[in-house]
């Protein structure tokens, strides 16, 4: 298989980056994504590259010994109370251990002020070479395939994809055949994971509740997860997929083993690239 796979950061969040780039690699992971531009969520560990010296480099021996790529960096979001001009030295940092894309999402409704943050931060990225993936979240400010390429094509920057989440994906409603109406040339790499079936309400607390802590192995939920993926290029995947009572029984070791193993059975099953 010429895809590859990546452990990102919210699979086993407020794991140590060098734990988590160990454990990427013994569970048979190709790269991970690594989370160093906070949200400053409650409880979650700062993993600031710029402003820790000893942290990066141990982040890139760590790299080089288990011989894995950095596949992204993130969190890019344009929101109205975030300066993006922040985002920039970890852009360079992240380009320092090998990234290769930035994940943005947009959580704010005024559109020309996304065009011109969501256009900055692309024009960052490309000072590093990097690509910037835009996620479409069901609870976030673009929340679904039409509003995303909305931002895309307005901006029109030459390092701006899509960035399908299975899990936002099913949620916003986006079917297959949508997904298979995009330029291919236009998607970047994919969030994957499987999720319930039945789509709660935006104030259901389960919306942000199952996205955050709740989501499935993939094959054990309800996502059309294989018609997705064959609507989409076979671009590299990084699997996305906290559970918090999967990783309370299994160690983040364990769990994330288990998200590789049911993602690569699913697609050998499903005949998937």
């Amino acid at each position: 298989m010429s895809r590859k796979f990546s452990l990102a950061y919210l699979t086993i969040p407020g794991t140590g980056v060098v734990e988590h780039i160990r454990i990427a690699a013994e569970a048979g992971y190709d790269m991970v994504s690594l989370r160093t531009i906070p949200m400053h969520l409650p409880n979650e560990p700062l993993f600031i590259m710029e402003k820790d010296a000893a942290l990066f480099n141990a982040t890139k021996a760590a790299l080089r010994e288990y011989g894995l790529g950095l596949n992204d960096i993130e969190l890019a979001r344009v929101r109205g109370d975030l300066h993006i001009e922040e985002y920039k030295p970890a852009f360079e940092k992240g380009a320092e251990l090998g990234a290769r894309n930035v994940l943005s999402s947009i959580w704010c409704k005024d559109k020309p002020y996304i065009y011109e943050q969501f256009g900055r931060i692309c024009d960052m990225a490309a000072e590093y070479d990097m690509t910037v993936n835009l996620e479409f979240v069901t609870f976030a400010g673009v929340t679904d395939v039409r509003e995303a390429l909305d931002v895309l094509h307005t901006v029109a920057r030459p390092n701006a994809r899509l960035m399908v989440d299975t899990l936002h994906a099913h949620r916003s409603r986006v079917t297959a055949a949508e997904l298979a109406a995009v330029p291919r040339e236009l998607f970047g790499f994919i969030h994957l994971c499987d999720g319930p079936g039945p789509i709660p309400a935006l104030d259901d607390p389960s919306m942000i509740g199952v996205a955050r802590e709740g989501r499935l192995y993939i094959g054990a939920g309800g996502v059309d997860i294989a018609g997705m993926l064959k609507a989409m290029p076979a671009n590299d995947v990084s699997i996305e997929l906290p559970n918090s009572a999967e990783m309370s029984a299994r160690g983040a070791a364990g769990h994330a083993a288990e998200c590789l193993r049911s993602a690569k059975a699913y697609f050998a099953a499903h005949n998937i690239d």
